[in-house]
């Protein structure tokens, strides 16, 4: 249950941004025991790897607080977000039996599908509330909700491998974000349909 979470959890964070929750774990693995990565993930702790992620890092820290080139950003990101979760779920849940059974390290595409779905739920959420956000704010919240974003991936990272429980609360307050979110979404549309075109 426990690996299950952090799979979650990381997930969920390379919703928010793909790039911390992997170097979070490629830098646990590679400067503490916090977490060990199998064979197959090893690669996730290698400097060079480290080093290509940091820049993409940064890269998206700038790109994500520019009123519609974060619009931009996240279009190209909804391919990288949910591959980055599923990177993250199966390294983790590679790394741990899953309960002490081999259930999971016998159908890996498990972890896979899991960690793509909840970083894409994710993602589309904020893909979705980012125009609103930015249209009724005059641009100025997107520098603000993506440095909130940007600090929930860090610590819900961090959450997922060292307390892992706290992630369901985590899930449960997504699931009301991703209602309210898709509700604005909704009535933002409602309210431009509704304007009278200049003539």
């Amino acid at each position: 249950m426990l690996a299950a979470l952090t799979g979650m959890g990381l997930s969920a964070a390379a919703g928010l941004n793909a790039y911390i929750p992997i170097l979070v774990v490629g830098l646990l693995a590679n400067f503490t025991d916090s977490v060990t990565l199998p064979k197959e993930f090893t690669w996730l702790g290698n400097g060079w790897v480290l080093g290509i992620v940091a820049v993409l890092l940064a890269a998206e820290f700038v790109l994500d607080k520019v009123p519609v080139v974060d619009s931009i950003n996240d279009t190209i990101q909804t391919a990288i977000r949910p591959a980055s979760g599923g990177i993250v779920f199966s390294a983790t849940q590679a790394a741990s039996d899953f309960d002490n059974s081999t259930w999971m390290s016998d159908h890996p595409w498990v972890g896979w599908l899991l960690g793509i779905v909840t970083a894409l739920i994710v993602h589309l959420t904020k893909a979705a509330a980012r125009p609103v956000i930015n249209a009724s704010t005059a641009g100025v919240g997107a520098p603000v909700v993506s440095t909130i974003e940007d600090a929930g991936s860090i610590g819900l990272s961090f959450v997922a491998i060292f307390l892992p429980v706290l992630v369901i609360a985590f899930l449960i307050a997504l699931g009301f974000m991703a209602v309210w979110t898709f509700r604005k979404v909704r009535a933002f549309r409602r309210r431009r349909e509704r304007r009278p075109v200049p003539d």
